[in-house]
């Protein structure tokens, strides 16, 4: 069978894109009376000047008209130019008529340009966008007419994250990266395309010639890539769009945009090697409470100076992984805190240059304790006893008040996972904790009571968690006794009585998971997280080797495995490094034979399953790549089609007629690799 060069095969598919939305609409639009349903129909290109394609392109104006009135919205985050341009075209509207101005220094000789508008023209009445509205010209005599598809997904959870900027460069325009790689700062890209939100992208009007890809997630929608802030992806190899395979092309009808299969695969991450340290904020939260956070991970700090606070009595707790976020906690009487303290912070601060030099701020923390309405009223009211009581020359007793210490969400009846044990986290630090105080008896089937075992264990990273340990059984009934100040925090206050009635966890009421774990090399080591259908984390189970490994008490339903390969072996996913090269740690679901994610637990089975590393984490191809995206999708259309069905059982309910579509119609926008447009096979 003979075949249209590609280039025209690929203006073909563009064509039908531009104008096959506009003869629906035109034909829907035929016969509508006055005061029917609302407008749900985006504009319609009547006229372009110049032309759509223009070579030779001269002017610093460019002339849409529409069918109707329009506005510009979300200009900033949805439009953009490839290549990006020294000078952004400005947008003015003129009636029906959009004008779009340009600087002609702006643009280089002999290129093809794009103006990429997203879905920034929008109706002016109901402000239904104009999806996928972009003009192609050239300043010379040619318009590049290759393209190639791609996939951008977040590496550490292995799903798609759309809206990120893929970037081209012309690889005999730029250095070869060897041990440094500056091609992201360094130098422009020749073109650039964006990934529509189920992460897929198609690159347009690219040349037959070798590109170094890379793509970046604008967290901030300022279109440059900031190390750190923004999440970044490379490929390690270039690519020329001539060389590549042929690839399916269609509309998505459900979500107004194109979608292809994919030749090139984006594994994004946050480079934090770039973040410059530097103290963000500083703040007092409570009477005994200090916050720092930088803007790099692990600060090295040299020394820490509060006026009126010993340093010894300053409790130092890292909040997050990285110790970006510290809590300092004043472990001195709050009579002897002033309402702003002075403190002294000698740390190590990158400079403009990027070095790490010394570097002190004197911090000025201020905290007023501010008392609600109902709380002054109190106080003024006790005063006043008070001093009745002492004109009378009569003793005056302070009424009982609750205590303020405080247990994060402790309730006083709870459910204990015998091999999790029971935890325990507090608002602030503690300074008395009398662990011979408490008392733990269980009760069996036939009322026999014993006094439990207990053994407090503190958390290795947190001064406010603790974690108790006992013999559970699930046949027995207990009951913790905490009594009155049993326990104190920094601010002097002690616990209040507490009685909790504790159950265990019935093993037989879970699922139990056996592994069988075939490593790729040997001494490698992953982490296991069981997740919902949704890919909600539920359990996490770390520095998992070669071997048989038993997971119990694991939730009945629908679920996913999802594995890390750990290379560094230090129990947490790791991302990458562009700069350097290298990739993040993978993370992919474990799939059966059948290539099936999702398994269903039952309860009181146990689930066998071998877990061949070589398997799960080989080099993954185009086709398998295609074939995950495509299961993604059905499952998608299957939870929509639920959806729908929820709301038209509602709609019968509520005597409304008005019916939505089936599964049919969703497997219409699908494309379902057929039914397309057009296919650039």
């Amino acid at each position: 069978m003979n075949k249209k060069p590609f280039y025209i095969r690929l203006l073909s598919v563009a064509i039908v894109l531009l104008f096959v939305g506009t003869l629906f609409i035109r034909c829907a639009s035929v016969g509508s009376p006055t005061g029917g349903p609302r407008d749900s129909l985006p504009p319609v290109i009547l006229g372009v000047m110049p032309e759509f394609y223009t070579t030779q392109f001269s002017d610093d104006k460019i002339y849409l008209t529409f069918n109707e009135y329009v506005q510009i919205k979300d200009q900033q985050k949805e439009l953009y130019t490839s290549p990006a341009m020294r000078k952004k075209p400005r947008l003015t509207l003129r009636g029906k008529t959009l004008v779009v101005e340009m600087e002609r220094d702006s643009l280089e000789e002999n290129t093809t340009y794009a103006i990429e508008f997203g879905s920034s023209v929008v109706d002016n009445n109901e402000g239904n966008p104009l999806h996928g509205l972009r003009y192609v010209f050239s300043t010379g005599n040619e318009i590049d007419s290759l393209l190639m598809s791609g996939y951008t997904e977040e590496s550490q959870k292995g799903d798609s994250l759309g809206r990120a900027f893929i970037c081209f460069f012309e690889a005999d325009s730029v250095d070869v990266p060897q041990e440094y790689d500056s091609t992201m700062f360094k130098y422009k890209p020749s073109k650039m395309a964006r990934s529509q939100k189920n992460g897929i992208f198609i690159a347009q009007n690219l040349k037959p010639v070798d590109y170094r890809v890379y793509a970046f997630w604008d967290s901030n929608d300022n279109q440059t890539y900031e190390p750190s802030i923004d999440k970044i992806g490379f490929l390690d190899d270039v690519y020329n769009p001539a060389k590549m395979p042929e690839f399916a092309i269609w509309y998505d009808s459900l979500r107004h945009y194109t979608s292809a299969e994919p030749q090139l695969y984006f594994r994004m991450f946050q480079d934090v090697s770039f973040a410059r340290q530097s103290l963000q904020e500083s703040k007092r939260l409570d009477r005994h409470h200090i916050e720092l956070q930088f803007s790099a991970a692990n600060p090295d700090i040299r020394s820490l100076v509060i006026d009126e606070v010993p340093t010894d009595k300053i409790i130092i707790e890292p909040l997050t992984r990285g110790r970006d976020t510290l809590a300092l906690w004043l472990n001195v009487p709050s009579e002897s805190l002033p309402d702003t303290l002075h403190a002294h912070l000698t740390y190590m601060k990158h400079d403009s240059v990027r070095m790490l030099q010394e570097h002190t701020e004197d911090l000025n923390l201020a905290w007023r304790l501010v008392e609600s309405r109902e709380q002054e009223k109190e106080r003024e009211k006790l005063e006043k006893e008070k001093e009745k009581a002492e004109a009378e020359g009569r003793e005056w007793i302070e009424p009982y008040r609750p205590s303020t210490f405080q247990f994060i969400d402790l309730r006083k009846d709870i459910e204990v996972n015998p091999e999790e044990h029971l935890a325990f986290e507090f608002a602030t630090p503690l300074t008395r904790f009398d662990s011979t105080a408490f008392e733990l008896i269980s009760v069996g089937e036939k009322r026999d009571t014993i006094v439990e075992k207990m053994r407090f264990v503190p958390d290795s990273m947190s001064p406010r968690k603790w974690r108790l340990q006992s013999d559970w059984n699930s046949k027995r009934k207990y009951r913790l006794h905490i009594p009155t100040d049993a326990l104190a925090d920094i601010t002097g206050e002690g616990n209040d009585s507490l009685d909790m009635n504790i159950t265990v966890s019935d093993i037989d009421k879970y699922a139990t998971l056996v592994l069988n774990v075939l490593p790729r090399g040997e001494g490698d080591e992953y982490i296991f997280q069981i997740t919902d259908a949704q890919g909600k984390t539920l359990r996490e189970i770390r520095n998992v080797g070669a071997g048989i490994h038993t997971l119990n008490y694991i939730p009945v339903g629908d679920l996913k495995m999802r594995i890390i390969e750990d290379k560094n072996r230090n129990g947490r996913w790791d991302g990458g490094n562009m700069v350097e090269r290298r990739q993040s740690e993978r993370a992919e679901y474990y799939k059966n034979e059948s290539e099936e994610e999702l398994f269903t637990t039952k309860t009181g089975w146990e689930f066998e399953f071998t877990v061949d590393m070589s398997r799960i984490f080989a080099p993954i191809t185009m086709e398998q790549l295609i074939e995950r995206l495509d299961k993604r999708e059905m499952q998608r259309l299957i939870k929509l089609e639920e959806e729908r069905r929820k709301a038209r059982e509602l709609g019968n309910k509520q005597h409304n007629h008005n019916r939505s579509g089936g599964l049919g119609g969703a497997m219409g926008g699908m494309g379902g690799m057929g039914g397309m447009l057009g296919g650039l096979r």
